[in-house]
């Protein structure tokens, strides 16, 4: 079911709604970016925080502006750009949550997953790349916060670490995993409301509780030398 074009001032608009649903998503992360840029201490922890909605938001910016509005007056790989920035924001969200554990877990393992973080990034990068499918970006994304980031959570919890922090952030991916479901099954609702549209309303209420959780998490860990690099 293809979402009809508008053309407001006579300018072509290729699946508004889908456009709209995508600067939705953005406008959640860049407020949650510069809200949170008031309470940040400066830490790697904060600014991993910070970068992860910056360029989670410009990530979902291009993809509805570029990726769907305007692309067929681009070419395919203009969607590349986006592509990537919505991986580097998922690693850096796990990045978040191997450093927010760093009291509950040991100096060995912390390093581990630092380093197994920076490897999947390249790998699925490089697959998504190599054979220009946007599978690869789902299936990094699914892994990220599900198997990583949801993974952490629990982890936390059952530590009793951080419990309202990651409590938010489980919501948050609770979310996103409808979000991807409902990706995945294409069911479209109508012409002017697709799958992906729905998915996107998914995606910004993810994105408001990781907004929620963020702010208990700088409040946790500001000036804590326990988040702090060895």
């Amino acid at each position: 079911m293809i979402q009809p074009s508008i053309f407001p001032f006579g300018i072509r608009v290729d699946e508004p709604i889908t456009t709209l649903t995508d600067l939705f998503v953005a406008a959640v992360c860049f407020y949650a970016f510069f809200r949170l840029r008031n309470q940040s201490d400066g830490s790697r922890l904060h600014q991993l925080v910070l970068w992860y909605f910056a360029l989670m938001g410009v990530a979902t910016l291009i993809g509805g502006v570029i990726g769907h509005a305007f692309l067929y007056a681009l070419s395919f790989h203009w969607k590349l750009p986006g592509w990537l920035l919505s991986m580097m924001a998922i690693n850096l969200l796990e990045r978040v949550m191997i450093r927010f554990s760093k009291p509950v877990l040991s100096t060995n393992r912390a390093k581990f997953f630092s380093y197994f973080n920076i490897a999947e990034l390249v790998v699925f990068a490089a697959l998504a790349f190599g054979y220009l499918n946007f599978r690869f970006v789902e299936i990094h994304s699914v892994y990220g916060l599900l198997v990583v980031v949801f993974g952490f959570c629990v982890f936390n919890y059952r530590k009793n670490h951080g419990r309202r922090v990651v409590i938010q952030f489980m919501i948050a991916t609770g979310f996103a995993f409808i979000a991807a479901i409902i990706f995945i099954s294409k069911w479209d609702i109508d012409k002017w409301f697709k799958h992906v549209d729905l998915a996107h309303v998914f995606m910004a209420i993810s994105a408001w509780y990781f907004y929620k959780g963020s702010k208990l998490l700088m409040k946790q860990t500001a000036y804590n030398p326990k988040y702090q690099p060895d």
